[in-house]
């Protein structure tokens, strides 16, 4: 649930941002896999979305979809394998196709583990042209990605490598599959994928966890869920550090981060941005936020029921809120 966004939506301060997504693998299984669902819908028309995956008919049913819906933002679905390098690969077809990767399944491995093999098992291969963020951006004129999340099955530190330029430019929060374990044949694990983004000045905020059992054992543990073998990391960037690159800094993109971390469903990150944006820039309209702030933290009774002027932070914003 966003807190935030809809009472800065309600009052206009949305309307000069516009947040740009891009999807590496965007099959869409359900409902978890469209962005409209997860909340991002509240910024249309302001609202760009490009989504990667090497199945064109996997793209071409998802843009049907949303032709039918009518949709009031952009969104394009591209039959592209999008890699680290312009270049022919091999695509590893497997027994479920949203396992597919560039990386062949590490099956000795996987025939240990319960419920993975009728997964992630080979189908076929085929010779595939990779093509990377960066030339696709260049060639398109897409000048900012917001936010990125990546899920390829083994290849996300790839698509990492073949977009430094799109990074660079300001992403702001990714969202990415990590593995722990070698599920695929000489992959990246999570600490490759880990220090890749650190060393791009994007800090780990939480680990969502899948686990899974030996597949012979009958017995299992009360307390361990089994091995810990992937997950999706969530990263941000911390445009209040000091040492951060000034260009990044703008009250704009620090707007966006706030909004995508309420939407990311951090909204203590993204009270923090705007408590921050409206005491160093509060003095113009457009980064006022403590109206906004203090509508939003009304919506919990306890808050309600202590008093709102008792929080530390609506007594810093008080000489900023209109009442």
């Amino acid at each position: 649930m966003t807190v935030f966004v809809p009472s800065l939506k309600k009052n206009g301060l949305l309307d000069r941002i516009h947040i740009t997504v891009c999807n590496v693998g965007s099959r869409k299984l359900g409902s978890q896999d469209d962005y409209a669902s997860q909340g991002w819908q509240i910024f249309a028309p302001n609202l760009s979305i490009y989504g990667f995956d090497a199945d064109a008919d996997a793209c071409d049913e998802a843009n049907a979809e949303l032709e039918a819906r009518q949709i009031n933002w952009k969104e394009i679905h591209i039959p592209l394998a999008i890699g680290k390098a312009i270049e022919e690969r091999t695509l590893y077809v497997t027994k479920h196709p949203m396992c597919s990767s560039l990386y062949a399944p590490n099956e000795p491995y996987l025939e240990r583990l319960a419920g993975l093999p009728e997964l992630v098992n080979l189908d076929f291969s085929f010779e595939i042209d990779t093509t990377t963020l960066d030339t696709f951006c260049q060639e398109e004129g897409v000048n900012e990605i917001d936010f990125m999340q990546i899920d390829v099955q083994g290849a996300d530190l790839d698509v990492l490598e073949g977009a430094t330029n799109i990074l660079n430019c300001g992403t702001l929060a990714i969202q990415i599959e990590v593995e722990f374990s070698h599920l695929y044949t000489n992959q990246p694990l999570f600490a490759d994928v880990d220090t890749f983004l650190r060393k791009h000045d994007f800090t780990l905020f939480d680990l969502s966890r899948s686990y899974r059992l030996r597949a012979r054992s009958p017995i299992r543990s009360l307390v361990r869920e089994g091995q810990l073998l992937w997950g999706d990391a969530f990263y941000f960037r911390d445009l209040m550090r000091d040492d951060m690159d000034k260009r990044l800094k703008s009250p704009d993109r620090m707007l966006k981060l706030a909004c995508i971390a309420d939407i990311m469903n951090f909204p203590d990150y993204a009270l923090e941005i705007l408590e921050y944006l409206t005491l160093q820039y509060g003095k113009d309209s457009k980064y006022n936020f403590a109206d906004s702030i203090i509508e939003s933290l009304s919506q919990f009774p306890d808050l309600v029921s202590h008093g709102l002027d008792s929080l530390p932070i609506v007594a810093n914003l008080r000489d900023y809120a209109s009442n």
